[in-house]
């Protein structure tokens, strides 16, 4: 299930620093994905075992404020819960990022978990366009209102490139999401792609994006641009 970790971060958790684990497949294909060794071919990376983890991060006591669980999509495993409880019981905080695609799942954990990452794909009706996958987006818009529901302090984040994404799809995105807490915009890097043929889209620059930031934050309380 785990198939790497980044002993210390301090960009994953606004104002924490935190471990990230990476846990293996997703339920999307998004062409843009930035991890493909973990959608691809994950038994080619090496398995780390929960109790190697959990004595690493005994050792870690002190030094970090929490653990960022990412992947792939943490919430298509069904040990989810007993690795975040093992967690907890060590002291740390817990992050999740998740694409919302399992709000059943999300339910379950929420209670235990301190700061919630979603990713917003694009506006609802082109979901399974932009996921190539067949995604109900009844599920997405349930995830993102027990997120805002949850009193737990969250994100909504879009990784933007202008191949996929338009100044018409952000206002959608905004109105959808009006009133939340903190949207991000993530750049796109087109160095490492589930699809090799995005290495070769273009990135928007900092002034369009900067620009796309001043236009949504009437929408929210917070917009944040992370190149």
């Amino acid at each position: 299930m785990i198939r790497g970790i980044q002993k210390a971060s301090f960009i994953d958790w606004p104002d924490k620093v935190c471990t990230v684990i990476f846990l293996e497949r997703c339920n999307f294909r998004c062409p843009f994905c930035q991890n493909p060794e973990l959608i691809r071919n994950p038994e080619e990376l090496q398995e780390i075992p929960i109790d190697e983890l959990l004595a690493f991060l005994e050792d870690r006591k002190g030094w970090i404020d929490g653990v960022c669980i990412t992947g792939g999509e943490p919430t298509i495993h069904s040990k989810l819960p007993e690795l975040v409880e093992k967690i907890k019981q060590l002291g740390f905080g817990v992050k999740l990022d998740t694409n919302g695609s399992n709000p059943e799942m999300l339910e379950r954990l929420i209670p235990k978990l301190d700061y919630i990452a979603m990713d917003i794909k694009g506006p609802l009706e082109r979901y399974q366009e932009i996921t190539r996958s067949q995604i109900d987006p009844a599920l997405i818009r349930k995830s993102v209102e027990l997120i805002r529901n949850s009193g737990k302090p969250y994100e909504f984040r879009t990784t933007v490139l202008p191949k996929l994404h338009s100044k018409e799809d952000l206002l959608k995105i905004a109105e959808w999401l009006r009133g939340s807490e903190r949207y991000v915009l993530q750049q796109f890097r087109p160095e490492k792609t589930l699809d090799p043929a995005f290495q070769q889209e273009k990135s928007f620059t900092s002034e369009e994006l900067m620009a796309f930031k001043k236009m949504l934050e009437p929408y929210f309380k917070f917009v944040e641009v992370r190149e």
